[in-house]
């Protein structure tokens, strides 16, 4: 299977750097695994009008939300934050 690159948008970036370093390691990692696996066990697209094409991964407790352009082999991720109920989803 080829590899996908992966790209940050600024707020996920943003978010990435505000972790506490204790699990950023671990949200690398499932990042960086992506870029094999695009839709890992335990992925889900999410649903909603926003959420078109929008997938997500969950790392302990945060999520991990992205898109995924198959014929660009590109990975975007738009946001890595805590889970806080629906208020995790809003505003991607």
């Amino acid at each position: 299977m080829a590899s996908y690159s992966i790209v940050f948008n600024e707020s996920a970036n943003r978010e990435l750097k505000a972790i506490d370093r204790q699990f950023a390691p671990h949200i690398v990692a499932a990042i960086e695994a992506l870029a094999e696996d695009p839709f890992p066990s335990g992925y889900c697209k999410l649903q909603g009008r926003q959420a078109h094409e929008l997938y997500r991964i969950r790392v302990g407790r945060y999520r991990v939300i992205y898109t995924v352009d198959l014929s660009g082999k590109l990975i975007t991720i738009y946001r890595v934050r805590i889970k806080k109920g629906k208020k995790t989803y809003k505003r991607i």
